[in-house]
């Protein structure tokens, strides 16, 4: 029998026993029974016993369970399973502040109603209005034991989700025999169907039947395997398995997928705003042998007129891989803060990476970190694995001291005075990655062998002359410039292993009596045992957590101090962090580029399902891709097509490994065409997507979406994740088959407009072809009824685009409507004192802008495109023409402010 809290009138119940009974499988699981419900007056609270003789199946069933349910808001709904004691570990608030209890809603008023099963206990989430049921777990028992959670729900035949990464695959989550392993781990290439760099427990589900969508969020960190599968015996389900920790689930009802992401970062937070000049053109490649080759790389997109925002450096600017340290041969501190400050006369930026392992070497940052006793332990003294440097030690984020460490290693080496003075920064290898295989009983030996660190490249006496830069950045004279190839790879060593550990409990670090290296159920790790190319999972924490509960944590913790050391450094203006590694609530602190992904036309693909879930359902917006690829070689024709793409990614930036060829945007014609045309485009578009951005930071409205987020109402997008829309009216449509000129691209029911020619374009919801397509062009379509914010031109750099003027394109909607939006501040300050916000509509022949108009600049409201006007025996106001294809051009020549204004 079923109980709402509506119908709650009793509560019936026996409290099961429990013992050490004898190991049973899995099917053999009592489940549970509740007792002791209590009306809150945000939900409930209940108890819950073993049903039967524990099964110990993965560990030892825990017997005195509590639920809570919370009613938060009228569209979440919280529901959490977790021992009475609370000793089974959670995440931590410092890492993942998830709200509790209630915001005014009840059972009477939200959107989801609560409803369980006493014995066997099992619950269900449903929508109020329809009583469809959105999650149900009465299929088969909880299992919660000391180191495994089950929790299996139906759901309806074919269900289309979304989420649950990260990960290279499809957008849609296959429905059956479907696996998704959430455990970090350094992953060259980026596979498909294996787990990536992060970690992100959320899903959407769209229902179709009744055009809706919700998510669920489960907040564990814990390693797990997301099942989606389908029997004939069991139908169709969803199921966690989980390496420990609680069930704390958060339901968001929707009912739209944009709704869903609102209410999600509700939950984990809303992402961090960027800084104007983040949007611009970043460059990057591994094997930058010398501070040389990085000026010549900067001198040579100036050359090529190809505008260049940002230049990055890998760990080649590092005295053999330190960090924290420059080589005095190859990027001397003099020489560096020369490049830096030509790059700043400029107006553009320069930013190097910094990864978690300190070398453990006599020198100042292990020396002070040493002392200050914030590397990771064993047994009282330093854990030590291999990395890029050789033998190296890992910061504990968990220590209290470690923010300080950090902070006052970036003032000193980062100090705008006399040292390096970076504009972002870029952190890597952060899950974290150990090459050392486990169990690595001598890292000095392994580094040996490996060759790690790698023997830099000869000390060159000349290069190729630097136009512009200062004269002892030029060759010697009489010299000639000559080139050295690459010397060293990444390589990752694999050796399975494994060894078991154990641990004393605390309140809510973890149960006692644990094996961290080996448990009892394995999830499908691609790298095999848990410690395998990462740190052991036995480590204890300063704060008595174990690695084993928050390995998956690592990369974010480390994220945020950077975020804190960043800060330190500049107090009044964003810091731009780029990781490799995430957990759910990262974006509100970093960015994220996507790994070493592949020069192929796979990892071309895979790229935009990638970003459209991390900006749309993850909320970490600042996403992109490496473009033209990291590993292997690209192709001039892969590279151009990846040019055009990566443009429409939030974070576009070129890089490659070492080793393989040059692909910066200048090396082939037309790879140097197509990233002109593109950067141009993404240059003119960068207020709108600003905007977007901003939205994003203030609501959760994502800024990228997949096409069913805007058409959810149509099922032929449901499956599409090959097209996305760059804010919520420009669709992006770009050429996936390999070495391809043409193009089908699904229009959905409604009114587009060729972004480049302003030709309209009715969509009858089918696919289209496009036929001709260069390769120095991508598809895009402005959807009806959008504003769209244009700078007249394009720039070499973002500060220069500042002054450019205004074009406000209007593509009237089938009803001869329009609207949208413009957002400006300073481009870089934390906290804004002036913006300008403006609300675009337009109908009946008026455009009205309104809203605050404060942001400092120069530039005006130059002209108004409105693409879709019947102007037949219509009068024009102010100077007009026909612009064709349709579109009037009027110009205005107004202030960026509030007005009003009759076009027709």
């Amino acid at each position: 029998m079923w109980y709402s809290l509506a119908a709650l009138t009793s509560v019936l119940g026996i409290v099961g026993a429990t013992g050490n009974g004898s190991t049973k499988a899995i099917e053999d699981c009592p489940g549970y029974e509740a007792s002791d419900v209590q009306m809150t007056g945000v939900g409930l609270t209940a108890k819950l016993s073993l049903a039967g003789p524990a099964c110990n199946t993965y560990g030892t069933d825990l017997d005195n369970l509590v639920l809570k349910v919370e009613y938060q808001t009228d569209t979440r709904l919280h529901v959490k399973i977790y021992d009475s004691d609370e000793n089974v570990y959670q995440v931590p608030k410092s890492v993942l502040d998830a709200p509790e209890g209630g915001n005014g809603s009840s059972n009477s008023t939200s959107m989801l109603k609560f409803q369980y099963n006493s014995k066997p206990f099992s619950f269900s989430v449903s929508r109020s209005d329809s009583g469809e049921k959105l999650f149900d777990t009465s299929g088969s028992n909880l299992i919660f034991q000391s180191q495994y959670l089950r929790l299996r729900s139906a759901l309806p035949d074919n269900p289309y989700i979304y989420g649950m990464g990260e990960d290279a695959d499809a957008f849609r989550r296959n429905t059956t025999n479907y696996t998704r392993t959430l455990w970090s781990r350094d992953s060259p290439g980026a596979p498909p169907a294996q787990n990536l760099y992060g970690n992100h427990p959320i899903y959407f589900e769209h229902r179709e039947a009744a055009g809706k969508t919700h998510g669920v969020f489960l907040l564990n960190s814990n390693g797990m395997d997301f099942k989606i599968n389908s029997t004939e015996e069991t139908g169709q389900y969803l199921e966690y398995n989980t390496l420990g920790g609680v069930v704390d689930l958060y339901f968001m009802a929707g009912p739209s997928p944009t709704d869903v992401a609102r209410q999600y970062s509700q939950v984990i937070g809303k992402p961090t705003m960027m800084a104007y000049w983040n949007f611009g053109f970043h460059q990057c490649k591994y094997g930058y042998r010398d501070v040389y080759t990085v000026a010549e790389v900067v001198y040579n997109y100036s050359k090529a007129s190809i505008p260049l925002e940002t230049m990055w450096t890998d760990i080649d600017y590092m005295d053999l891989r330190k960090v924290f340290t420059l080589d005095p041969d190859r990027f001397p501190l003099p020489k560096m803060r020369e490049l830096v400050t030509y790059l700043h006369d400029h107006d553009q930026h320069y930013v190097v990476m910094v990864d978690p392992a300190v070398a453990r070497a006599d020198y100042g940052p292990y020396n002070r970190g040493e002392s200050s006793g914030i590397f990771l332990q064993r047994n009282g003294s330093d854990y030590v694995g291999a990395v890029w440097p050789g033998p190296a030690v890992f910061p504990d984020w968990f220590n209290s001291d470690t923010q300080e460490y950090w902070n006052g290693e970036f003032a000193m080496f980062f100090n705008p005075e006399n040292g390096l003075d970076i504009d972002a920064l870029w952190i890597d290898m952060n899950e974290a990655s150990n090459f050392c295989p486990y169990p690595c009983t001598d890292p000095v030996q392994f580094s040996k062998d490996s060759g790690n660190p790698p023997t830099p490249p000869p000390i060159r006496t000349t290069w190729n002359p630097l136009p512009g830069f200062p004269d002892d950045f030029q060759p010697p004279v009489n010299s000639s410039s000559k080139q050295l190839e690459p010397v060293a790879v990444r390589s990752i060593p694999r050796t399975p292993a494994s060894v078991y550990k154990r641990q004393s409990g605390g309140s809510m670090k973890g149960l006692p009596n644990r094996n961290f290296i080996s448990p009892p159920y394995t999830i499908a790790n691609a790298r095999g045992a848990l410690s395998m190319g990462t740190l052991d999972t036995d480590l204890i924490h300063a704060n008595g957590l174990v690695e084993y509960d928050t390995h998956n944590l690592y990369g974010t913790m480390m994220s945020s101090t950077s975020r804190g050391a960043m800060l330190a450094r500049r107090p009044t203006k964003r810091p731009l962090i780029i990781t490799r590694s995430t957990f759910a609530g990262a974006g509100a602190h970093v960015g994220h580029w996507l790994g070493d992904n592949e020069a192929t036309w796979d990892g071309y693909r895979q790229s935009i399902y990638q970003i459209m879930a991390f900006a749309g359902i993850y909320q970490v917006p600042m996403v992109g891709a490496d473009v033209c690829g990291f590993n292997d070689n690209t192709t001039e024709h892969l590279c151009a097509r990846w040019a055009m793409l990566g443009s429409f990614y939030p974070f576009f930036r070129n890089h490659a490994e070492y080793g393989v060829i040059n692909h910066e945007f200048y090396v082939w014609p037309l790879v140097a065409s197509a990233a002109k045309k593109a950067i141009g485009v993404r240059y003119q578009l960068l207020d709108y997507i600003y905007t977007a951005m901003y939205a994003q930071t203030q609501t959760g409205t994502p800024m990228l979406n997949a096409m069913w987020f805007l058409y959810p109402q149509d099922k032929n997008t449901l499956d599409i994740d090959q097209q996305f829309f760059y804010g919520d009216s420009v669709l992006v449509s770009p050429v996936t088959a390999d070495n391809a000129t043409s193009v089908d691209i699904y229009l959905p029911n409604d009114t587009f407009y060729d972004l480049y020619t302003y030709e309209k374009i009715q969509g009858e919801g089918k696919t289209i072809n496009l036929p001709d397509v260069p390769f120095d062009s991508i598809p895009l379509h402005i959807r009806g009824g959008s504003i769209v914010p244009f700078r007249n031109e394009s720039a070499n750099t973002t500060t220069a685009l500042r002054e450019k003027d205004f074009n406000l394109v209007v593509a009237l909607g089938a009803d001869g409507t329009a609207s949208g939006r413009l957002y400006m501040d300073d481009g870089e300050s934390l906290e804004q004192p002036k913006i300008t916000d403006l609300t675009l509509s337009y109908s009946d022949g008026k455009l009205v802008t309104q809203g605050p108009a404060e942001a400092p600049t120069n530039a005006k409201i130059a002209k108004v495109f409105v693409l879709g006007q019947n102007s037949t025996g219509s009068k024009m106001s102010g100077e007009g023409r026909d612009a064709g294809n349709g579109a009037w051009e009027v110009r205005v020549d107004r202030p960026v402010g509030a007005f009003s204004l009759d076009l027709f």
